[in-house]
């Protein structure tokens, strides 16, 4: 069974986080994450359709998402692409990401997962966050964060932790 768990932060208008424990060690976690199929297979929101891309391996990798802004239903942009970039990468440890996509200037808010094994070994602690604090001034003025609110975080979580403990695949099959 797990826990999960608000996290306050410093800054709660430009960040969010949530936690969760989870019955795997920090290496099964982490193969899903740096797995551009497992970002769709965990996704709360919906929005991920499908991805194209290698799995990741260090900062600078980067894979495209398929999107659909529609499942949300909040903002009219329909299907679109982007690129997910690698800016943190500590194997098993953390993982973080930007996100290209096609309106400019760029967004720059980050996506990442911190995991720390628990003392008996047994689980991880998974912090899952999302900051906007190095957004530029025009974003941060534009009322749109946070884009996903700390419900879509904890729903991931859930969704990631199901994923692992069901033994989600090492490798996934790769589109042509």
């Amino acid at each position: 069974m797990s826990q999960q768990t608000a996290v306050a932060t410093e800054a709660p208008t430009e960040r969010l986080e949530a936690q969760r424990t989870i019955a795997a060690e920090p290496h099964e976690i982490f193969a899903v994450l740096t797995d551009p199929q497992g970002h769709v297979a965990i996704d709360s929101s919906g929005m991920l359709q499908s991805a194209d891309g290698e799995r990741v391996e260090q900062v600078g990798d980067t894979f495209v998402v398929h999107m659909d802004r529609e499942a949300l239903g909040d903002l009219p942009m329909g299907r679109y692409d982007v690129t997910v970039t690698i800016t943190t990468y500590e194997h098993d440890v953390e993982i973080a990401w930007t996100i290209l996509g096609t309106v400019r200037p760029q967004i720059g808010h980050v996506y990442g997962y911190r995991l720390e094994p628990t003392d008996d070994g047994e689980s991880t602690v998974v912090t899952s966050y999302y900051d906007w604090s190095d957004t530029s001034d025009e974003w941060r003025e534009s009322g749109i964060f946070p884009v996903i609110p700390q419900s879509a975080l904890r729903g991931t979580l859930g969704i990631l932790e199901r994923a692992v403990v069901r033994g989600y695949p090492q490798e996934s099959p790769r589109e042509s």
